[in-house]
């Protein structure tokens, strides 16, 4: 299993959509949100996903076809 930090940045259409529950349904990764913010019109996240490989590319395409940009961000320091 591989553990990956991603930093996500959801547009409007997304903040109200269950996308982390179809990345676990979906996909079978396993997430761990470090922190996050959710606003009407905006919103972010930095999560671990836990996972195959093909397990959490397939589920960045996924987040990536939504709009959702997802950025790298291992070795990230997320006081808090």
């Amino acid at each position: 299993m591989l553990h990956h930090r991603y930093r996500l940045t959801f547009p409007e259409s997304q903040v109200t959509e269950p996308v982390i529950y179809h990345v676990v349904k979906d996909f079978d990764v396993i997430p761990s949100i470090r922190r996050a913010s959710i606003e009407n019109h905006f919103g972010w996240m930095v999560v671990d996903f836990q996972g195959s490989h093909e397990q959490i590319n397939a589920a960045i395409a996924y987040l990536e076809a939504l709009g959702i940009d997802v950025v790298n961000a291992e070795g990230d320091f997320v006081a808090g």
